[in-house]
């Protein structure tokens, strides 16, 4: 079995290739059984233990994988100085059932997670976007702004955070000669020039207010991850064309759109598709250049599970 380190991830995944790969998954037969969720009662605050299981089956190709991302939740740790959350990813061969790979889960889960939303942007955002506001500059927002720079004609990228040197410092390092990134301290003025409007943070308080969004945007949030968390304000989600990556996981735990669901701003019918759907045919994408749509992420194992795959098949 191999160890799969973070740098090796990082040296290995191609941003466009990813999202091919990811696409693909979608559109085959693949299982992605309930996620196991455990409490740890700790005295400086209860942990968690996530199991995260997914495997698909045999094709014309041949037998497929079996991978469990095992992640770990520890508040307390960021008075050690030591990272919140941790985790490791286990690939399986699907016709033996043998361990081929333990792979870094924190930084798989960036790479796909940035992946499912460039993806989602083939669909739903216009094909001539060029500014993206990115909201948070957390460890996933470099990844978004290189995953849809890389997928879409993106020259102007615009940072903002609530803490300024964040935003300043990952502006720094994503600038590039075709790619021009500054922080910005103007929240909604950007939001009212964008073409895309990326969050990914963990606001309770929505900062995407559908008010100032224009005629053609495309919001694609990522941050919230419980049913607590608002990225995006109800305007948001009532001028929007709705769409998530599962029905299932955002149903369930996405505020984005628990919240609007449970207050009658909108309806389970009103979500127009999923990832599964987009990418089989089965529902429609953006229809013009006017018309603003929202993706609303919050991962599924199936896309660790063809991200651990296609790594596995690059240098296993």
């Amino acid at each position: 079995m191999r160890v799969i380190p973070a740098e090796r991830i990082d040296a290995t995944f191609d941003r466009v290739e990813l999202v091919e790969t990811l696409r693909a998954a979608f559109c085959a037969p693949a299982e992605t059984p309930t996620r196991h969720h455990h409490t740890i009662p700790r005295k400086d605050g209860d942990a968690t233990l996530l199991l995260m299981p997914a495997f698909d089956g045999e094709t014309e190709a041949g037998f497929g994988h079996v991978g469990v991302k095992i992640v770990s939740v520890f508040p307390g740790n960021a008075a050690r100085g030591a990272a919140t959350v941790q985790g490791v990813y286990l690939l399986f061969s699907g016709e033996t059932g043998a361990p081929l790979a333990l792979i870094d889960g924190p930084r798989l889960t960036l790479w796909r997670t940035a992946a499912a939303s460039a993806l989602a942007a083939d669909y739903l955002a216009r094909p001539d976007a060029s500014h993206l506001v990115m909201i948070g500059a957390g460890a996933v927002a470099a990844h978004l702004v290189e995953a849809h720079a890389a997928s879409r004609p993106i020259e102007r990228v615009s940072i903002w955070s609530r803490r300024p040197e964040q935003a300043e410092a990952l502006a720094a390092r994503l600038t590039q000669p075709r790619l021009v990134v500054k922080p910005v301290d103007d929240l909604e003025a950007a939001v009212a020039e964008a073409d895309i409007v990326s969050a990914a943070t963990l606001s309770k308080v929505p900062l995407v207010r559908g008010a100032l969004l224009r005629p053609g945007t495309h919001v694609d949030l990522v941050g919230g991850f419980t049913p607590s968390m608002r990225e995006a304000d109800d305007d948001a989600m009532r001028r929007a064309r709705v769409y998530v990556d599962t029905f299932d996981g955002a149903l369930a735990e996405a505020g984005d759109i628990v919240g609007p669901i449970a207050s009658g701003v909108l309806t389970r019918e009103a979500i127009m598709g999923d990832l599964f759907s987009l990418a089989r045919g089965e529902s429609e994408g953006r229809r013009n250049a006017e018309e603003i749509t929202l993706f609303k992420s919050v991962g599924t194992a199936l896309e660790d599970l063809a991200a651990a795959a296609h790594l596995w098949r690059r240098i296993g």
